[in-house]
């Protein structure tokens, strides 16, 4: 026999919970926009690189330790253009919108958290910086969880709800957002439809959980060049959803970033996504916020957590 593991890799089974979102509602749909522009590496910021992921091009042209003025710049588009074209399409349906951001990147971009703070989206605490937590060591992750929850309170007028690490969190970040003790959630998990309870340290925690395969980095990385091949990835996921959700409902996220899906070809698809999803009524559009208010009164943090991360 091979030894045991803590991962858990049964979940729900074959028989998910029924979630009883809202009006019986098949999926609970979250869009979530990832606000990361100005909080990436830069050699300005004394990161030693210039940032090299989510690029318009494969790699960069730069040496490595060279300051990479297009990076930056394509990482500006997100901020300057595409952040105001997003934002203009979810106010005028009147959709609502979870952010996940990057508390420097909000210090950075004043009228940006302004027109967040005008708004009722909610807010998910995503670093200090663009940070890798797997990489940074306990306490340095302690305080940029606490400055990073200060810092977006202070520039939205929101209070944080969640956590998503960039990529993966390290070992210790559950546990101290729940030491920190003001996270209804996290997100630093891709393994499920539906939420879940973890034990955390003898403390229930709840996870919400989020997707990369649902998520507009496709678009440089996996082939959806264009918003018509989005649209058509985005509903078939939907449509899957609602027919299964029939019987048993689930919960989608459609991942966002400004300086990637804010390009008109590309935005012109999650447009059309927008209001194919707005007309159905068996679909609940929701904040994260929501999903994570609507957890615990369905399903109670038990005194023993259930399925564990």
């Amino acid at each position: 026999m091979y030894p045991a593991t803590s991962r858990d890799l049964r979940g729900y089974g074959e028989h998910p919970v029924d979630p009883q979102w809202p009006n019986g509602a098949a999926v609970a749909l979250n869009f979530v926009l990832n606000y990361e522009e100005g909080a990436e590496r830069t050699i300005e910021d004394g990161d030693g690189t210039s940032e090299r992921a989510l690029l318009e091009v494969p790699e960069s042209r730069v040496k490595a330790g060279d300051r990479d003025l297009a990076a930056e710049s394509m990482y500006e588009y997100g901020a300057r253009v595409g952040f105001w074209r997003l934002r203009r399409l979810f106010l005028e349906r009147r959709l609502p919108l979870t952010v996940f951001a990057c508390a420097v990147a909000l210090e950075r971009a004043p009228d940006a958290a302004r027109a967040i703070r005008e708004t009722d989206w909610d807010i998910c605490c995503h670093g200090w910086r663009w940070e890798e937590a797997f990489a940074l060591p306990a306490e340095t992750q302690r305080d940029n969880i606490m400055r990073a929850f200060e810092s977006l309170q202070r520039t939205t007028g929101k209070t944080p709800g969640g956590w998503y690490s960039r990529y993966a969190p390290s070992e210790d970040t559950r546990r101290l957002l729940v030491e920190h003790g003001r996270f209804l959630y996290d997100s630093d998990a891709y393994n499920d439809e539906l939420p879940y309870w973890v034990d955390c340290g003898g403390r229930p925690h709840l996870v919400v959980p989020y997707s990369l395969a649902v998520n507009d980095t496709k678009m440089l990385s996996g082939g959806l060049i264009t918003g018509r091949l989005f649209f058509e990835y985005l509903k078939d996921t939907l449509d899957m959803l609602r027919a299964e959700g029939r019987t048993q409902p689930r919960m989608m996220n459609v991942g966002l970033h400004p300086r990637i899906i804010g390009h008109p070809g590309r935005a012109i698809g999650l447009e059309r996504f927008l209001d194919y999803a707005a007309a159905q009524t068996d679909v609940w559009i929701c904040r994260r916020l929501d999903i994570a208010k609507h957890w615990p009164i369905h399903f109670p943090p038990p005194t023993v957590a259930g399925p564990s991360s």
